[in-house]
């Protein structure tokens, strides 16, 4: 299988928007339309001007956009100031899903991260996502701490 894997173009949000809206969490808290609403945008232009953020789009042979990923880089004090990874907003078209491609993903996100001087990788996952949460257990990942949110704003 050959992937190419790019820090994301302004001109890819809109279908990185679109992978996002695809599953049956993203139906619900994206907005998806053409035009793609401003605050998408925005947000892509605040995340390509920060160093520590990396929006990333992998592609197939055919140059077609089937997956995305965001690699933040978080600087603590802990681990005598060490620089840890957090993997977020992980999506593979679905018709691309169980062939590898979200494996090859994670080992380049991976690589990424070493490269970058990070001691540790860390995600999240929804706990309505058993498959996703099977998947990065196959990867390596381990339920190591208990994660909690709080949402501020509906």
């Amino acid at each position: 299988m050959s992937l190419t894997f790019k820090i994301a173009e302004i001109e890819q949000v809109s279908e990185i928007v679109r992978l996002l809206a695809e599953d049956k969490l993203g139906k619900q808290r994206e907005n998806y339309t053409e035009p793609l609403p401003d605050v998408y945008i925005n947000a892509f232009r605040a995340i390509s001007q920060d160093p520590n953020q990396e929006l990333i789009v992998v592609f197939n042979a055919e140059n077609e956009l089937v997956g995305t990923l965001q690699l933040s880089f978080l600087q603590y004090l802990t681990y005598q100031g060490g620089l840890r990874a957090q993997i977020e907003a992980v999506r593979i078209r679905e018709q691309d899903r169980g062939k590898g491609s979200g494996t090859l993903f994670f080992e380049w996100a991976i690589d990424r991260a070493k490269e970058r001087g990070a001691h540790l990788i860390q995600l999240t996952t929804d706990k309505q996502r058993p498959e996703a949460l099977a998947f990065y257990k196959k990867l390596g990942f381990t339920n190591s701490h208990e994660g909690m949110k709080m949402q501020l704003k509906a």
